[in-house]
């Protein structure tokens, strides 16, 4: 399978890319054959799915982060195609230039109209280097919350898709005020009168990912992380040996099971079996799903409540009380 070749499969994936090729090649081979093998290929799909949900029900944090990283995993491009409508893209921070790491526009979901952000990743080297394999400069974070202000003259609900390494940390990004930019971001999103929801697709890392996380909902991909360094930086401080990447992941609580348990995300929405790389289509009507729902809550609280719910949302996370005397 050129997949397979390619280096598009993880090594946990194998075995059920492995029962999958040998249906398709049992398939085939009826079809030229002219034999009726419906009975033993419902076995092996039958096989490949349980097979699956075995594996993808015990992943360590480290195949987690594996997951989040997928080259084939769904971008803010594809989900903006499957789950909305009347998409029209708007450019530029107005100050410097337009920054193809976040994309951004206005659009339709169903009767209702939003703004939609996200970051942007590639899928190749060369659409990775385009789009700075997602790492935005701060004319990025600028853009996003011009059209966030934008949003709120409109009237119109914000939902972001956060899925990036970080910022970038580039020389020219810190001399243009990349620091300035987040914590702008951060401030002006906890006030904005309109309801903001957020969704972690892949990696939610550090600031790069909080210029966009200031919401009403925080929600996870089952298989996206959210942490304040990625694993091979944290293994590089602790350790200064990136061979311990994985030792990192496991202590850093970046999973969205671990999220949720500390209060920072609101709900975690399912992937199907496999990742969400498997099924775009399935995981993109998912989250549409989610949307909608989520809207419909929001939309019924009146803003002041709205915006006091939001801060105290964000007031609560990191705080903990005694439960007895030590």
């Amino acid at each position: 399978m050129d997949w397979k070749k390619k280096g598009l499969w993880l090594d946990f994936e194998m075995p059920i890319v492995e029962l999958e090729e040998r249906i398709q090649t049992l398939q085939d081979s009826a079809s030229v054959r002219g034999m009726d093998v419906n009975e033993e290929v419902e076995r092996l799909r039958a096989k490949a799915s349980k097979m699956g949900k075995d594996i993808f029900a015990k992943l360590e944090p480290w195949q987690r982060v594996q997951l989040a990283r997928h080259p084939r995993r769904p971008t803010t491009n594809d989900y903006i195609h499957f789950i909305f409508d009347d998409f029209v893209e708007l450019h530029g921070d107005r100050m410097f230039r337009d920054d193809e790491a976040i994309v951004a526009g206005m659009a339709s979901l169903g009767d209702r109209k939003l703004m939609v952000i996200g970051h942007q990743k590639g899928r190749d080297t060369k659409s990775n280097i385009r789009r700075n394999f997602g790492m935005a400069h701060p004319e990025g974070y600028r853009k996003a919350l011009r059209l966030m202000d934008m949003a709120v003259r409109f009237d119109r609900p914000i939902v972001t898709f956060i899925d990036t390494p970080g910022a970038y940390p580039g020389v020219g990004a810190e001399e243009r005020g990349q620091a300035e930019a987040i914590a702008r971001n951060l401030r002006e999103m906890s006030d904005m009168p309109v309801p903001i929801i957020c969704i972690v697709t892949g990696e939610g890392g550090s600031g790069g990912a909080l210029a966009l996380g200031v919401g009403d909902r925080i929600f996870m991909l089952e298989n996206s992380i959210y942490s304040v360094i990625s694993p091979e930086g944290c293994a590089a401080i602790l350790w200064r040996d990136g061979a311990k990447s994985k030792e990192a992941a496991k202590n850093m609580k970046l999973t969205a099971k671990d999220a949720q348990k500390l209060g920072v995300l609101d709900l975690i929405i399912g992937e199907p079996i496999g990742g969400a790389h498997r099924d775009h289509e399935a995981m993109s009507r998912e989250i549409k799903r989610v949307i909608q729902e989520t809207l419909a809550e929001l939309e019924v609280i009146p803003i002041n409540e709205l915006l006091d719910q939001r801060l105290q949302k964000f007031l609560d996370i990191g705080v903990f009380e005694e439960s007895g005397k030590s």
